[in-house]
């Protein structure tokens, strides 16, 4: 696979690693735990992380049939464009100056987290959305998802490349462990 896109796997299942330990540790109470007014509990990270997944796969899917459309060569090397640069490091992992978070992005209404779901349920999904992912990631292999725009589920005006959006859901998931992980401690 080419390296890029298999970095990204990687990035992928280390995230599932890291909520799957989360979850190994803790209580019921803690996971379902708000550790502040307005602030999600490691269950509502986990139910956006679907949410989000949920609403990216089609994208990928709609991408990979007008990449494979293209009938360029293989892709040695893919680039982000500027929007998908800009929003992986606005949605990528929280950055901090002590105590304080920087970069605080809410969510748009969709993709907030009702809470209805079990420990079990929300895992069993976010493991099954995530498969579904590094599927389509494996099948573009090669294919120019650098050339292919898909819109943004979260912000319908903003387009982005194939590329940079599976990139954005690779960090972005990050963000959400790290955000889980603060929930419980």
């Amino acid at each position: 696979m080419q390296k890029q896109l298999a970095a990204i796997v990687e990035s992928m299942e280390a995230a599932q690693a890291r909520l799957r330990r989360l979850s190994a540790g803790v209580s019921e109470d803690a996971w379902n735990h708000h550790p502040g007014p307005g602030r999600w509990s490691a269950a509502d990270c986990v139910e956006h992380l679907n949410l989000t997944s949920r609403a990216y796969l089609p994208l990928f899917r709609d991408a990979l049939v007008e990449a494979r459309q293209l009938r360029d060569g293989p892709v040695a090397h893919y680039r982000k464009d500027a929007l998908g640069w800009f929003m992986e490091k606005m949605i990528g992992p929280m950055r901090h100056i002590g105590k304080f978070r920087l970069m605080k992005v809410k969510t748009t209404p969709p993709f907030v987290p009702k809470g209805s779901q079990s420990r079990a349920q929300l895992l069993s999904e976010f493991v099954r959305l995530q498969a579904d992912i590094i599927t389509q990631i494996r099948t573009a292999d090669g294919l120019p998802l650098d050339r292919v725009k898909v819109v943004s589920p979260f912000a319908g005006r903003m387009k982005y490349s194939a590329y940079s959006a599976i990139t954005i859901v690779a960090v972005h998931q990050h963000r959400h462990v790290d955000q889980a992980e603060e929930a419980v401690r």
